[in-house]
């Protein structure tokens, strides 16, 4: 499985950003995956920020993302989105997407594929 994220940058305070992930694989087990949002921030480990599965559509957000960031899925693209809006200067972080089994949580050790991080920088 190969991921490829963009939409990173620098943004003040409140701000919206929008971060894609277009996910591309022969397997066609693809279609059972769970794809997820993860950031690390300097000095902190790697956490699960949202997680969806492509079969059903279920999603987690971390509670500190709730009523902010969005998880969203484009089947026919194969491309997961995550809307950020009302950015706090803590959201400040590098964000991976990642890929993992059908049943995978929103923690990094669950998952299984990678892609490079995206940087994103909020602050005044």
């Amino acid at each position: 499985v190969q991921l490829q994220a963009s939409g990173g940058g620098l943004v003040q305070p409140g701000d919206s950003l929008t971060l894609s992930c277009a996910a591309s694989s022969s397997d066609p087990t693809l279609n059972y995956h769970a794809l997820g949002w993860f950031r690390q921030a300097p000095g902190k480990k790697r956490e699960g920020v949202a997680i969806i599965r492509k079969w059903d559509g279920h999603t987690y957000h971390l509670e500190s993302v709730k009523g902010r960031f969005t998880i969203s899925l484009d089947n026919a693209k194969n491309t997961v989105y995550l809307q950020m809006n009302s950015l706090k200067p803590e959201d400040t972080a590098v964000y991976y997407c990642a890929a993992g089994p059908p049943l995978a949580r929103c923690h990094p050790n669950d998952m299984n594929f990678w892609g490079e991080g995206t940087q994103v920088t909020v602050s005044s």
